[in-house]
C-alpha cells in the first residue's frame, strides 16, 4: 500500500513539474512595499539559443487597496544595456474578485512581462522592480505599499522556437 501511496505521489510530481522553468526567484516584501524599495534579481545566464517567456509573480492579501498594480521593470544586459518598462496589470475583476490563484486571502498573480526572449550576452542579466502605484488625482506615488507581499520572476522555456 505505501509503494502505490509513493508512486501516485511520484507521477503527480514529475506531471507537476513538466521541466519548463529554467529560472525563478521570490523575495518577500514585508507588511509594505516602499515607492523607492527596488527588488533585485540576478538572472543566471540561460542558453542563448533557445527562447523564453518571462513573467512577473505577484502575490497579494486583501489588504491591497487596488484593483491593479503600475509596475517598473528594468532589464540590465551583462555588457551595459538596459531596457525599462512600465506595465500595468489588472488584479481584480470589475466586482473585487481577486484574479489571481490560491485559497483564502493571499492570491498568486503569474503576470507576462516579455514573450519570446533570448539572452545573447554571456553573463547574468538583473531585473528589477518598482512599483508606480498612485492614488486618483495625485501627483505624487503610493509611499507604502499596502497588501503586496512577495514579487519574483520566472522564465519557462518556450514550446516552439
Amino acid at each position: 500500500m505505501r509503494s502505490i501511496l509513493w508512486g501516485i505521489l511520484g507521477a503527480l510530481f514529475f506531471i507537476a513539474c513538466d521541466g519548463k522553468i529554467k529560472a525563478s526567484e521570490t523575495k518577500t516584501l514585508g507588511t509594505t512595499w516602499g515607492q523607492n524599495n527596488e527588488v533585485e534579481f540576478v538572472i543566471p545566464q540561460m542558453d542563448s539559443l533557445k527562447k523564453y517567456n518571462l513573467f512577473l509573480n505577484i502575490r497579494n492579501s486583501n489588504e491591497y487597496p487596488f484593483n491593479n498594480i503600475f509596475i517598473i521593470a528594468s532589464m540590465n544586459f551583462p555588457h551595459g544595456k538596459v531596457v525599462t518598462d512600465t506595465l500595468e496589470y489588472r488584479m481584480a475583476a470589475s466586482d473585487g474578485t481577486w484574479l489571481g490563484d490560491g485559497i483564502g486571502n493571499v492570491k498568486e498573480s503569474k503576470l507576462w512581462y516579455k514573450e519570446n526572449i533570448s539572452f545573447p550576452e554571456a553573463g547574468n542579466y538583473i531585473l528589477t522592480i518598482s512599483h508606480a502605484v498612485r492614488n486618483n488625482g495625485e501627483v505624487g506615488g503610493v509611499s507604502q505599499l499596502k497588501g503586496i507581499l512577495d514579487i519574483g520572476y520566472s522564465i519557462e522555456e518556450t514550446t516552439t522556437q
